[in-house]
């Protein structure tokens, strides 16, 4: 009996998007906070980390984190209407279309940023 066997279902790869995202979105609160606090209470050094923030790789990194936001969200979404609405096969490719939808989101993001 293959103990992993449900990890090839289409649908573990939603679960596993939205247990990822909310962890590293977990991580990042905290970096948000410490830089909200700059705003309040240094605001030269908030200057220079907006600086800062304008280099490419950073830019990459605020895709990634809209990504992990707009996952999350659409996973909450799905995890919903799994609670909520009766079972169908289609479920999956709505599992889809929400990881399309949040790459479609974070790519304007990425786009009206640069």
């Amino acid at each position: 009996m293959n103990r992993l066997g449900h990890r090839k279902h289409g649908l573990w790869l939603a679960f596993a998007l939205h247990r990822i995202s909310g962890v590293a979105l977990a991580l990042f609160l905290p970096i948000h906070f410490y830089v909200l606090s700059l705003a309040l209470n240094q605001p030269e050094r908030l200057d220079g980390f907006l600086r800062w923030s304008e280099q490419p790789m950073v830019k990459a990194a605020e895709f990634g984190l809209v990504f992990l936001l707009a996952v999350h969200a659409f996973g909450g979404l799905r995890l919903m209407a799994l609670e909520w609405l009766p079972w169908t096969s289609a479920q999956k490719s709505l599992a889809a279309a929400a990881v399309a939808g949040a790459l479609f989101l974070a790519g304007g993001f990425l786009l009206s940023a640069i």
